[in-house]
């Protein structure tokens, strides 16, 4: 059963159902509207805002969740792609460079999403919906698709109660140890601030007890150094 354990800290199975409903209302709704705006009789969407919607909505915490990097990566990398495929007539190549310069670019634009990378792949080696669009296609679906996405996130989360874009608050109690004395914490100590958290966040419960395992004997150091 060890398998089936959540593989992110907070992943509850509430939190499951919520990203399960919110995923399944975005991605209808943003693949009607995009539809129904160009008076198509078919669904206007770019198969990557599926993997998008996992992140907006099974991780609204992550960095790589958050509006700039969906509406951004996946449209700067669109671009990255149909140039890559403009310029190097090997698809094999095109499709590598294209992946590769995505990450690149998106990177120096502080917009590094993930699935920014599948779109890019799809722009290199083409599909129909890029031959219908053609230098349209990074506006056409894929930034309609990433704005209508991210909108609709936004609306879900607040109804929800949830930060998104997200901002992380003060925690509760912050102020209850004034001298800044170093205290030792258990395993079930970070599940219980899991727990007061209330969100998925985009790392695993065993790096994120080496991390404040880190940051406990820093700390201790430091105080060592200062006594």
């Amino acid at each position: 059963m060890k398998l089936f354990r959540p593989i992110l800290a907070g992943a509850t199975l509430s939190e499951r159902v919520i990203a399960c409903a919110g995923a399944f209302v975005a991605v209808a709704l943003t693949a009607t509207a995009a539809g129904f705006a160009f008076s198509m009789t078919s669904p206007l969407l770019a198969a990557p805002i599926g993997a998008s919607a996992v992140l907006v909505f099974a991780v609204p915490a992550s960095p790589l969740a958050q509006p700039w990097p969906v509406i951004g990566g996946n449209t700067i990398s669109a671009f990255v792609g149909l140039g890559a495929a403009w310029m190097i007539p090997d698809a094999t190549i095109a499709a590598a460079c294209a992946v590769a310069l995505a990450i690149a670019v998106m990177s120096l634009t502080r917009s590094l999403h993930p699935p920014g990378g599948a779109v890019a792949l799809t722009a290199a080696l083409g599909s129909p919906i890029v031959a219908k669009w053609g230098a349209l296609f990074p506006l056409v679906p894929v930034a309609l698709n990433s704005l209508s996405l991210v909108a609709l996130g936004m609306a879900f989360h607040a109804l929800s109660r949830r930060s998104y874009p997200h901002r992380a608050p003060p925690p509760a109690g912050a102020d209850m140890n004034p001298n800044g004395l170093v205290a030792a914490f258990s395993p079930k100590d970070i599940d219980e601030a899991v727990a007061q958290m209330g969100e998925s966040l985009d790392i695993s419960r065993d790096d994120l007890d080496r991390l404040l395992r880190y940051a406990e004997v820093n700390a201790a150091r430091r105080q060592a150094r200062n006594s």
